[in-house]
C-alpha cells in the first residue's frame, strides 16, 4: 500500500462485521430468604430489618436477569451491573453459612452451548461463581451493544467503542480476578477470558482506526494509523491463536459458529499486512509534534468536538471511590442509600433518579474541629441567551432551535447553584450537574464572534471585594470546582462526630472535597484568579488532608497513625507555607491560620462498629471493580436508570440532534466552528 495513500487498495474482510457473544443461562434460585435467616441467626433480628432492603434487591435482580427475556440491551446492563454491587455487597455472608444450613445452590450454563448439556455442576454457596458468570455476561451484554450499534454515525462509532472497550475490560477482570478460582464451564476458564479481552480490545481499536482513516492524510495521522494497524493486528493475532493453541476451544468455538476461527484468522492476515506496508510510516520520537491538532471541516469533526466535551472530562464523573459513603447518604443519582438509624436501603435496579434521601445531618456538637472554606459568589449572567444568539449567528436559527433545550438547561443549573437557600446535598447535585454541562460546552468557547459573549465574573472566596472576570469558560469552571470542595467542607462541617455514622460521612465529604480540589489545580492556571491558582488549590487540600488525618485516627480499625504528633504535623506544615509561603500576603488575614494554629492538638471520642459496616466494604469493593469497565460516558448515555438520561432528561436527545443538525449545516455549505 503506498504511503501517500491511506485508502486501502484491498477490502477490510468483513469490514463492518463485529463479533459478539452471547449471554450465559442459568437457573433460578432465591436468595432472600436463606440470607435473610442467615443474618438474623448471626447478628440479630434488627440487624436483618437494616439489610433487608438490599436482600429483597438482590433477589428481584437476579429473578429479572433470569427470567425476563423482553429486556433491551441497555436494561439487561442495568440489571446485572445492580446485581453486581448487589452480590458483593452479601458475599461475607456466604463464608458464615453453616454447613447444616439449607445451601444455596448457583447452575450456570455454557454461552456457547446452544443447549444445557453443558453446564457447571451444583457449588453449594459458591458466590464466586456467580461472581465470575455475572462479569462475563456483562462483557457480553457490552459487545452485542457495540456489533448492534450503527456504526456509520459519529455518535453510533463512538458508543459501539465504548462497548467494546467496557466488554474487553470484563473479561480483563474475569481473566485477572474471577475465573482464577472457578471450577467452571470452558467459557469461564483464563484462556477464553484472555481470549475475549483480545478480541474485543482489537474490535474497539479497529473502530477508532477506521475513523483515523477518514482523516487527512498528515505524516502524523499516516504515523498514528501505521501504530493503530500494528496494535490491531497484535490483539487479533493474539486473540486468534489463544484459540489455535487449544483443541477443546476451537472444537466449541467451531461448534457455535463456524465463522469465528476464519473471520479472526482473515482480520489477522489483513492487519499484519497493512502494518508492514504502514511500517515506513512511523515517526522516531523526534520528529513528532508536541501537540498533534488533526483539523478537519466535515460534520463529523464538528460532532466530535461536541461528544469530546462528554468524554473528555468522563473520569471526573465516574463514581470514586473516596466519598461512595458520602454518596450513599447525599446523593439523589444513587439508587443505594443510608437512611437513619444505619439502615440500608437498595431501590430495585429499574427504578430511575432522583432517590428520596432521607438521612438528615446533624448540627456537630464537636465543630470546632474542623474548618469550613467560604463559597465563592457570582454575578448572575443569562447564559442561554447568549449561547443561543452565537449558533443563531455562527450557524442558522434552525440549528439553534435543535439544542436550545441544552442551553436552558446550562442556564436553570447556573441560576440554581447561585441560590442562597439550596440545602447542601441539592448544591451539591446542582454544582457537579453543571460541571458536566460547562465540560460538554466548553468547545463553544471562547465565543468571540458572538454579538454579545457572555463574561463571567467570581468574587474572592477570601476577600469579597476582590472580583476576576473572563471570556473563557475556565474561570467558570474552576470556580464551580472550587465551590465543589469548599462544600464538602461545609458537609462535614454538619456532621456529628460523636457517632460513628457522622464521622464516616465527615471523612467521605472531606476525601470529596480533596478530590475537587486536585481537579481544580488542573484548571487553575487557565482561570487567572487569586483564589484559584494551583498553590491555592495545593494548600487548601493540605488542609482538607489533615482534617482527614485526624478524623481517621479516631475510628475503629483505622490505617492512620496513632497518637497526635503525625496530625499536629501536618497541621504544623500547612502553618508554616500560610505564614511564611507565597500565600502568606493572600491567606494570613483570614482565619484559616488561626484555625490550624488551635488545630496543633488533637482529642480522641468513643465508637463503634455497625454491622452495615459488613455490605457498605463489600459496595465498595464492587465500585473498585466496575469502576474502569463503567468509564463509558456514551454507552452510560444508553442506560434508562442513568442520571443524565432520566433526570436531565435531554443530554443523550440533544447530542443526538446536535449531530443531525451539525451534519445538515455541512450539507448546507456553512463553516463548522473554529479550533480552540
Amino acid at each position: 500500500m503506498s504511503n501517500d495513500n491511506l485508502r486501502l487498495p484491498n477490502p477490510n474482510p468483513n469490514p463492518e462485521g463485529m463479533l459478539a457473544i452471547p449471554v450465559k443461562k442459568t437457573d433460578p434460585v432465591d436468595l432472600y430468604r436463606p440470607l435473610r435467616k442467615l443474618v438474623a441467626r448471626k447478628y440479630s433480628e434488627s440487624d436483618a430489618e437494616k439489610v433487608e432492603s438490599v436482600l429483597e434487591t438482590l433477589n428481584k435482580c437476579r429473578s429479572d436477569m433470569v427470567e425476563r427475556g423482553d429486556l433491551s440491551l441497555p436494561k439487561l446492563r442495568d440489571c446485572l451491573i445492580h446485581y453486581f454491587k448487589c452480590l458483593c455487597m452479601v458475599e461475607p455472608l456466604f463464608t458464615a453459612i453453616s454447613s447444616d444450613a439449607d445451601p444455596i445452590l448457583f447452575v450456570w450454563y455454557d454461552a456457547f452451548s446452544s443447549g444445557k448439556e453443558c453446564w457447571v455442576p451444583y457449588q453449594p454457596n459458591c458466590i464466586q461463581l456467580e461472581k465470575a458468570a455475572v462479569v462475563f455476561n456483562l462483557g457480553a451484554v457490552c459487545s452485542q451493544i457495540g456489533a448492534s450499534s450503527e456504526r456509520t454515525t459519529a455518535h453510533g462509532r463512538h458508543l459501539a467503542i465504548d462497548a467494546f472497550n467496557a466488554a474487553a475490560n470484563f473479561f480483563l477482570k474475569l481473566w485477572k480476578v474471577f475465573a482464577k478460582d472457578v471450577s467452571a464451564t470452558l467459557d469461564l476458564t483464563l484462556l477464553f477470558a484472555e481470549s475475549l479481552h483480545c478480541l474485543f480490545s482489537a474490535q474497539a481499536l479497529e473502530l477508532n482506526l477506521q475513523q483515523q482513516l477518514n482523516n487527512n492524510s498528515s505524516a502524523f495521522q499516516k504515523h498514528r494509523c501505521a501504530i493503530s494497524f500494528k496494535s490491531v493486528s497484535e490483539h487479533y493475532r493474539r486473540a486468534y491463536d489463544l484459540i489455535q493453541s487449544d483443541s477443546a476451544a476451537i472444537e466449541h468455538v467451531s461448534s457455535f459458529d463456524q465463522t469465528w476461527i476464519t473471520h479472526l484468522y482473515q482480520k489477522v492476515k489483513f492487519c499484519e499486512e497493512e502494518a508492514l506496508q504502514m511500517r515506513s510510516s512511523i515517526l522516531p520520537k523526534s520528529q513528532l509534534p508536541v501537540q498533534a491538532c488533526i483539523l478537519d471541516h466535515d460534520a463529523e469533526f464538528v460532532t466530535e468536538k461536541f461528544a469530546k466535551g462528554i468524554r473528555r472530562r468522563a473520569y471526573q464523573w465516574i463514581p470514586k471511590l473516596e466519598g461512595i459513603y458520602l454518596d450513599l447518604v447525599l446523593s439523589k443519582d444513587i439508587p443505594f442509600k443510608i437512611i437513619d438509624g444505619g439502615k440500608l436501603v437498595a431501590h430495585p435496579w429499574d427504578m430511575p433518579p432522583p432517590y428520596p434521601t432521607k438521612f438528615a445531618i446533624p448540627s456537630s456538637s464537636s465543630s470546632s474541629h474542623l474548618l469550613a472554606l467560604p463559597l465563592k459568589k457570582s454575578n448572575p449572567l443569562d447564559l442561554y441567551q447568549s449561547l443561543r444568539n452565537y449558533f443563531v449567528v455562527k450557524f442558522s436559527e434552525s440549528m439553534a432551535k435543535r439544542v436550545e433545550g441544552l442551553f436552558e438547561m446550562v442556564n436553570k443549573l447556573r441560576s440554581e447553584m447561585l441560590r442562597d437557600d439550596l440545602s447542601l446535598p441539592m448544591r451539591r447535585d446542582c454544582l457537579i450537574r453543571y460541571f458536566k454541562c460547562l465540560c460538554m460546552i466548553e468547545p463553544l468557547f471562547p465565543m468571540t464572534t458572538a454579538p454579545n459573549p457572555p463574561i463571567f465574573v467570581w468574587y474572592n472566596a477570601f476577600f469579597p471585594k476582590i472580583k476576576s472576570s473572563q471570556h473563557n469558560i475556565h474561570l467558570e469552571k474552576a470556580s464551580v470546582l472550587f465551590n465543589l470542595g469548599a462544600l464538602g467542607s461545609h458537609i462535614a462541617l454538619s456532621c456529628d462526630l460523636t457517632t460513628i455514622q457522622g464521622r464516616r460521612i465527615a471523612i467521605d465529604a472531606l476525601h470529596d472535597a480533596s478530590y475537587w480540589f486536585l481537579i481544580l489545580t488542573h484548571e487553575a492556571e487557565k482561570a487567572s484568579a487569586p483564589d484559584l491558582s494551583i498553590s491555592s488549590a495545593q494548600i487548601l487540600r493540605r488542609i482538607i488532608t489533615s482534617q482527614i488525618a485526624y478524623l481517621e485516627c479516631e475510628l475503629p480499625h483505622s490505617h492512620s497513625h496513632g497518637g497526635g504528633y503525625p496530625v499536629s504535623l501536618l497541621y504544623r506544615k500547612i502553618y508554616d507555607l500560610m505564614t511564611f509561603g507565597p500565600l502568606a500576603g493572600k491567606l494570613v488575614q483570614s482565619s484559616i491560620p488561626q484555625f490550624i494554629e488551635s488545630k496543633m492538638k488533637t482529642c480522641r471520642v468513643q465508637t463503634g462498629l455497625d454491622v452495615t459496616e459488613l455490605f457498605l466494604s463489600g459496595y465498595c469493593e464492587a465500585q473498585s471493580l466496575l469502576r474502569e469497565a463503567c468509564q463509558t460516558p456514551c454507552l452510560n448515555l444508553l442506560s434508562d436508570v442513568g442520571p443524565d438520561k432520566i433526570t436531565d432528561g435531554i443530554l443523550w436527545p440533544i447530542l443526538e440532534a446536535v449531530t443531525s443538525a451539525l451534519e445538515e449545516m455541512n450539507l448546507s455549505g456553512n463553516t463548522p466552528m473554529e479550533e480552540n
